[in-house]
């Protein structure tokens, strides 16, 4: 029997205690996720590195990828990176630009059209863009039509149709970037900036663009280091002469049954991302990186 004026959890093993100590160590709260990131990322990494030096523990394969038809295939994928990605702060600046100064109600309606592509599968958005940009597509069509070209243009399996493609499906990560620090910038600092003499264009220039950098740099580098590993839109648009690392590690694996190399490439691209990704931070800033204000 319990006695009056026992406390009530005398003899209940303090589980609330207990959770509220584990809780309140941050390493509890993310063990599970180092957990599954050693299970799902870093041993499949050392697997592969494992194979891209064995047998017989050499690194023949890491030679082997430095001959020309490889160091084509990096200078190819970095080229057309290097294009989708200013092609995507071309365009999604000015758009995330309009959308960070509307009222949020109208811009949430917006942001909509800006996310449907993610919402599409890529291989669709790919094989779209064939049947536009094809011999026979829509726009060739109708300029025959028009009597405006003689014979269909070649718009298509060259780094034009690879580029446009690829933008397709990078802008929408471009945009959300920087809509995201641009919402945070205060306009009444342009306005401060034209009422002390400063024109419209001077204001942006001086006061909005340096405070939207942050934005820049974190969708640039974002864009930038997904368009080095992509395979899909490369593989159905590129031509015979843009062919993307991703590709030959494919081809690597499925036609000469070359594990080594493929594993040897692809470490060697992981290091090649992750020494932009680090020298950006040094010289840039990781704060700005990451999309925040430096």
């Amino acid at each position: 029997m319990k006695e009056e004026g026992e406390p009530l959890d005398k003899k209940v093993p303090p589980w609330s205690a207990i959770y509220g100590k584990l809780a309140g160590n941050a390493f509890f709260l993310v063990f599970p996720l180092i957990l599954y990131m050693c299970f799902f990322y870093v041993y499949p990494l050392l697997r592969m590195f494992v194979m891209s030096i064995s047998p017989p523990f050499t690194f023949d394969n890491y030679l082997n990828f430095f001959s020309e038809i490889y160091l084509r295939a990096l200078y190819v994928t970095l080229k057309v990176s290097f294009l989708v990605t200013l092609l995507c702060l071309l365009l999604g600046y000015p758009l995330a630009y309009y959308l960070s100064s509307i009222p949020p109600k109208k811009a949430n309606l917006l942001m909509i059209f800006v996310l449907i592509p993610l919402w599409t599968s890529v291989l669709v958005r790919t094989y779209a863009w064939i049947m536009i940009l094809g011999r026979n597509g829509i726009i060739n069509q109708a300029l025959l039509k028009l009597g405006l070209i003689d014979e269909p243009l070649k718009i298509i399996y060259n780094v034009f149709g690879l580029v446009l493609g690829m933008v397709h499906v990078m802008l929408p990560f471009m945009v959300l970037s920087l809509f995201s620090v641009m919402t945070g910038i205060d306009r009444g600092l342009l306005k401060a900036a034209q009422n002390l003499g400063a024109r419209p264009f001077e204001a942006f220039r001086r006061v909005f663009l340096p405070l939207s950098m942050p934005g820049i740099f974190a969708g640039s580098i974002l864009v930038f280091i997904i368009s080095v590993g992509f395979f899909i839109t490369p593989a159905l648009l590129g031509g015979r002469k843009e062919v993307m690392i991703a590709m030959v590690i494919e081809q690597a694996v499925s036609v000469f049954l070359n594990w080594g190399l493929a594993s040897a490439a692809s470490f060697l691209l992981l290091l090649l991302i992750l020494g932009i990704f680090v020298t950006s931070g040094k010289i840039i800033g990781f704060d700005k990186l990451w999309g925040r204000k430096a």
